[in-house]
């Protein structure tokens, strides 16, 4: 490795989905840009709601940080990060210049806004694994978890992942982020969940610190019952590892307290 300091990559950090995961923030600004304003996000309120994809980095920027790395030690390489990854115009044209210089899967980290478009949709079926968020049942429970944008709508979200499960020939992972607030509609969750087919499930709580406290090992085990038929993960099931990012401000900034 020829450097320490990263602008637009961070960690590698052990994801308890993914093994060791190289990010890439394909957005980059010093402001958080996303589509939603969710109540549990560790990297805090949002800055610039907005739906409209642009390029924020140019592609070259991004290779030119992954090259200086050497080679192993990487389970996944994964475009997520300080905001929504799909709204990178140009997330196609990164994942195909990383599959030229690194072996390693390539992930994207998504909470499934754009997900209905057609050219989201072709960015994303260059993945080799997908994680989809679906923290809801209804536009109500949306609106109150996610706190997305008004034009992004929770049904256009639900039939984008249907579509997109039928076309996608990778790994479909459904992340679903469970609060006090929507932990009584897990039944419900499944249920949409069961209409879209995912691979596989995560069930995830809040552990790093953010301004809504986690739910208990017994609350999740409590909500994992109603995902039997499903192969599902959660978060308190998988141990966690210690892991060195290369630059831990990058990675604290795009990554959440990890060392807490």
């Amino acid at each position: 490795m020829k450097r320490t300091s990263f602008r637009y990559i961070f960690g590698p950090v052990y994801s308890w989905r993914l093994g060791m995961s190289l990010g890439v923030d394909p957005i980059s600004q010093s402001k958080k840009i996303c589509n939603f304003n969710c109540i549990y996000c560790q990297l805090g309120e949002t800055d610039v709601l907005q739906t409209v994809r642009e390029v924020f980095v140019p592609t070259r920027r991004i290779i030119a940080e992954i090259r200086s790395l050497g080679p192993g030690g990487i389970d996944y390489i994964t475009f997520s990060g300080r905001g929504e990854p799909t709204l990178a115009k140009n997330l196609g044209e990164m994942i195909r210049e990383v599959r030229k210089i690194r072996p390693e899967k390539i992930a994207v980290i998504t909470n499934s806004t754009l997900i209905a478009r057609a050219d989201v949709q072709k960015d994303l079926m260059l993945a080799d694994f997908v994680l989809a968020k679906l923290d809801a049942h209804n536009a109500k429970d949306f609106a109150a978890v996610n706190r997305g944008i008004a034009d992004v709508v929770f049904a256009d979200v639900v039939k984008g992942l249907r579509a997109f499960r039928k076309k996608f020939k990778g790994k479909l992972g459904l992340q679903i982020m469970f609060v006090k607030h929507n932990m009584v509609h897990a039944k419900d969750i499944a249920e949409i969940a069961q209409k879209i087919h995912p691979d596989e499930v995560q069930l995830n709580t809040p552990l790093r610190p953010c301004a809504t406290k986690p739910l208990t090992k017994k609350e999740m085990n409590d909500i994992k019952r109603y995902y039997s038929s499903f192969h599902a993960l959660c978060v308190y099931d998988v141990p966690s590892k210690p892991y060195h990012p290369f630059d831990e401000t990058a990675t604290a900034s795009r990554h959440g307290s990890f060392q807490k």
